[in-house]
C-alpha cells in the first residue's frame, strides 16, 4: 500500500503566535519529531497489518522521526466476535513484533492491540523504545457502546502517564477523548504530550476534530490523534489524524486516505505557556474537583 508523505511542520509558526505571551526565561528546547500513520485496517489481518506497520516504520526512521504513532486496534481493526482468538497475551505476537520492529529501526512506537488477559481480552496501547523496551501500556478505560466493545473487552482500571526521552506523556484511546477528566488528571500529573490511537467514524468526525483540539487548549499541552481510514464491515472512519499544540494550532493534519504525516514538536512550549497562563493555578478546587458530584 502506498503511503503519501504530506507535511512536516516545525514549530516557528508556533512560536511567533505566542510572542506577545514569551515569558523571560527562555525553556529549554524538548524536540521530538513524530510521523503519523494514517492506515488502512485490514479487518481481522494481523500479519497483513503488520507488514503495512513494517513499511511505514521502516519509511518514518528514513525521514529522521522520533517517534511513530499508529491508530487504534492496529492489527486487527474492531473484529471483536473474535477478540480472545485475535488477542496476544502482553509481551507476545504482536507486542513482541512491534517491539523488535522499533528496535530494527531504532524508532520509539506507539498504539493500540488486542491483548489476552484471565477473562476479557483488552484494548490495550503499548509505547515501545527505540531499543524494544515497554516504556508505557495503557488500557482503555472507556469502553465504547456503539462498537460493542462493552460486550467482548474488559475495562481498564489505571491511568498512564510515564517518562519518555522526548518528555512526560501520556495515553488514552479514541472514546476516552469525550472524557475531560482523564486529560485534566494528565496534565495535573505534568504530561506534556497525549498520545491517542483511535478509530473513530466518519460521522462524528467534527467530534474528533473539535475536541482534540479543546483538550490540548484546557490543559495546555500537544495532543496526538491518530485515525484509521477506510471501512470495516460496520463502519466508515474518519482519517484526519492531527496534532495539536497547547496553543491550540494544528500543526499537521491528514485527508481521508493512508498517509504518513510528520511534525516536529517542542514540549518546552508546554512549560512557556503554563508559566504566562496559569490555568491550573487559578482552578477553584474550594468549589469544585475532580471527582464532585
Amino acid at each position: 500500500m502506498l503511503y503519501v508523505i504530506i507535511a512536516h511542520f516545525t514549530i516557528t509558526n508556533v512560536i511567533r503566535a505566542l510572542q506577545p505571551i514569551t515569558p523571560h526565561r527562555k525553556a529549554q528546547p524538548m524536540l521530538v519529531t513524530v510521523a503519523l500513520a494514517q492506515m488502512d485496517i485490514q479487518f481481522g489481518l494481523p500479519s497483513a497489518n503488520m507488514a503495512q506497520v513494517r513499511q511505514v516504520a521502516t519509511t518514518a526512521a528514513a525521514q529522521g522521526a522520533t517517534l511513530l504513532v499508529l491508530p487504534e486496534l492496529w492489527s486487527t481493526g474492531y473484529d471483536l466476535q473474535h477478540a480472545h482468538t485475535l488477542a496476544d497475551p502482553p509481551g507476545t505476537g504482536m507486542f513482541a513484533d512491534l517491539a523488535a520492529l522499533a528496535q530494527e529501526q531504532q524508532i520509539a512506537i506507539a498504539g493500540s492491540t488486542l491483548a489476552r488477559r484471565t477473562d476479557r481480552p483488552t484494548n490495550t496501547a503499548t509505547v515501545y523504545s527505540a531499543d524494544g523496551c515497554l516504556l508505557a501500556t495503557y488500557d482503555k478505560l472507556h469502553l465504547f457502546g456503539l462498537m460493542h466493545e462493552d460486550d467482548y473487552l474488559a475495562a481498564g482500571t489505571a491511568l498512564s502517564v510515564f517518562d519518555a526521552p522526548w518528555g512526560r506523556s501520556a495515553l488514552a484511546i479514541c472514546y476516552d477523548l469525550r472524557f475531560p477528566e482523564l486529560f485534566r488528571t494528565y496534565a495535573l500529573r505534568g504530561a506534556q504530550l497525549i498520545i491517542i490511537p483511535a478509530e473513530w467514524p466518519l460521522p462524528r468526525l467534527e467530534h474528533w476534530r473539535t475536541l482534540i483540539r479543546a483538550r490540548a487548549i484546557e490543559n495546555q499541552c500537544f495532543v496526538i490523534g491518530v485515525n484509521r481510514v477506510g471501512t470495516d464491515p460496520h463502519n466508515t472512519f474518519a482519517g484526519h489524524s492531527l496534532i495539536v499544540d497547547p496553543w491550540g494550532e494544528i500543526l499537521v493534519e491528514g485527508g481521508t486516505e493512508p498517509e504518513l504525516l510528520y511534525a516536529t514538536l517542542d514540549l518546552s512550549l508546554t512549560e512557556t505557556i503554563r508559566t504566562r497562563m496559569h490555568v491550573f493555578a487559578d482552578r477553584r478546587t474550594d468549589i469544585y474537583d475532580l471527582g464532585t458530584a
